[in-house]
């Protein structure tokens, strides 16, 4: 018989495309980035359960992709330009939070969660467009930690 805990879900949402020219915290997005940002956050209230928390780097750049989402969500200053993934998955309580926790980060930040979640790498970085995301899975079926990818999307696609 199969033992099953209910899972956490882990959205890695990078931030869509910015400006350049600014300082790195105050780079804001360009009229292609803010489409990208509301074509993604549109796939995502489609498929969203209706709880979720968001965690948004300091970043201009990051935070009005969050907002795209249109609800509420929390600055970390943790998971700024540079963030560990230690840090990373300290902000979204991985894998411990009971529901779906949704990072918007950067990269190779995220790329670096994404390959260390999925595949146990400290070393490498995956790439992740500007404005995608990779959405993840843990549970826990027969005794055994189960990391799952639900999906990858990139704007781009959408």
């Amino acid at each position: 018989r199969e033992f099953y805990t209910s899972p956490m879900d882990l959205i890695l949402w990078r931030h869509a495309e910015a400006e350049e020219g600014k300082a790195d915290l105050e780079r804001e997005l360009t009229a292609k980035g803010r489409k990208q940002a509301v074509r993604v956050a549109e796939w995502l209230q489609q498929r969203l359960p209706a709880q979720y928390a968001v965690i948004a780097s300091p970043a201009a750049r990051a935070q009005q992709t969050a907002q795209a989402l249109g609800g509420r969500f929390k600055t970390d200053k943790s998971i700024a330009p540079g963030a560990s993934v230690s840090a990373l998955l300290a902000a979204a309580q991985w894998p411990d939070h009971k529901g779906t926790a949704i990072l918007v980060g950067h990269q190779p930040d995220l790329g670096r969660a994404a390959a260390y979640l999925v595949a146990g790498s400290r070393t490498e970085s995956w790439s992740l467009k500007k404005g995608g995301l990779w959405w993840i899975t843990n549970r826990i079926r027969d005794d055994e930690n189960q990391v799952v990818v639900r999906a990858v999307v990139s704007p781009d696609l959408l």
